[in-house]
């Protein structure tokens, strides 16, 4: 598996962002067209761009990654599974 600095392929900004998905447990893929697929198991993929559109993309990202998590954790303390 690629590291934190391949995927982020000089795009400075993605690079903490693609750390904290790999200590949090997320799989991190490129897709054919150069984004960034996250990939844990019993949550969807979540998806972003490779070039950040602005200096909040980053953050926004990391956002959706830290609400899949808690939305699946929330389900499973419920007795349902998501996905």
């Amino acid at each position: 598996m690629p590291n934190a600095r391949d995927l982020a392929r000089g795009h400075k900004r993605l690079l903490p962002l693609i750390e904290y998905a790999l200590n949090t447990g997320w799989t991190v893929h490129r897709t054919a067209g150069g984004h960034l697929k996250f990939v844990k198991e019993g949550l969807p993929p979540i998806f972003t761009a490779s070039t950040a559109s602005d200096h909040r993309s980053g953050r926004n990202a990391r956002a959706m990654l830290r609400r899949a998590q808690r939305h699946s954790a929330q389900h499973c303390e419920k007795g349902t599974r998501h996905g």
